[in-house]
């Protein structure tokens, strides 16, 4: 399998756009049928759009991977934005600070297979999800 990867900056809604479609094209490649590749899509948009809503700027970084003989697909969000003060708060489905529909996190944890987030107030958030071609 030839390694692909994207890096996206993300700074405003075409950026969305354009990090979605890089993860559609990379999870197509990897071998993921259509209802998981617009599963990842949708992990991305949410990842972006909270980057967008709560830090302004950040990274999406989207990359093949393969591990113990599976292949799959990795996608980062990073941001230097002001940090979850309450992660256990932002995982709970219906919770927003940021006047949408509080489904971003948990529904993105849900969308994928592997879920961490790395988080402190002042510092940014890191956002790493997998997701694999079963």
């Amino acid at each position: 399998m030839p390694d692909m990867e994207e890096t996206i900056p993300i700074k405003d809604e075409y950026d969305i756009v354009t990090a979605r479609s890089a993860g559609k094209t990379i999870a197509s490649s990897t071998g993921f049928g259509l209802v998981d590749q617009t599963r990842i899509s949708t992990a991305i948009s949410e990842l972006a759009r909270n980057i967008l809503r709560y830090a302004g700027t950040g990274t999406v970084y989207v990359r093949q991977v393969t591990a113990d003989g599976r292949n799959g697909i990795e996608v980062v969000a990073g941001d230097q934005g002001p940090g979850i003060a309450n992660l256990d708060l932002a995982m709970t489905d219906g919770h927003t600070t940021g006047g949408g529909l509080g489904a971003g996190l948990p529904g993105t944890k849900r969308l994928m297979d592997d879920f961490e987030i790395d988080t402190e107030v002042g510092r940014g958030t890191i956002v790493t999800t997998r997701k694999w071609v079963q």
